[in-house]
């Protein structure tokens, strides 16, 4: 698919059908350009170029892996690959709020699957994955977040929160209502 070909359909959110749109046009195409322009080659560049789709659209479809494929010169398998294999791209639609929790050993330990049943109840989200009903919160557990000096370090979008408790998460969820 070329940046300005016609929309194709797609499955975007659970019920809906839409259309899809290519990502690198207009303003997006002059921000992967000023991308290029810091790499030795354009395969360098894929994984900016996921989070300028992934920030265009809130996740990244088998369609949009396959424009990134071609802008870049690349088979669609090799970017569907790199998407897989890192937790901070999205394969579906996700809540307004992205929610990662640390559950690796040290962590676990430490209380971390109490913060994330808290996470769980307080959301909506019933299960891992799952975005709430109103469209607000996913939570997801991840096995670190680099934060080995904190108990249960949380990500929320950007926002690094360390030492979360069962009882601090629905203090902390208040911020992000």
């Amino acid at each position: 698919m070329q940046a300005g070909a016609a929309t194709e359909p797609l499955t975007g959110n659970m019920d809906q059908t839409t259309e899809y749109k290519p990502v690198f046009v207009g303003e997006r195409r002059q921000q992967l350009d000023d991308v290029f322009k810091r790499y030795p080659n354009k395969q360098a560049a894929l994984l900016p170029a996921l989070w300028i789709a992934q920030d265009e659209q809130g996740w990244i479809s088998e369609a949009t892996m396959a424009e990134v494929a071609e802008v870049l010169d690349l088979t669609a398998a090799y970017v569907k690959g790199v998407v897989t294999f890192y937790t901070m791209y999205h394969e579906h639609p996700v809540g307004e709020h992205f929610i990662q929790v640390c559950t690796t050993s040290p962590c676990n330990v430490c209380g971390a699957e109490g913060v994330v049943e808290a996470f769980l109840e307080h959301t909506g989200c019933g299960e891992l994955g799952a975005t709430s009903p109103d469209g607000k919160y996913t939570v997801i557990e991840v096995e670190c977040l680099g934060a080995c000096g904190f108990v249960t370090p949380v990500l929320i979008d950007d926002d690094f929160h360390d030492s979360v408790t069962g009882e601090k998460v629905p203090e902390l969820l208040a911020r992000y209502r």
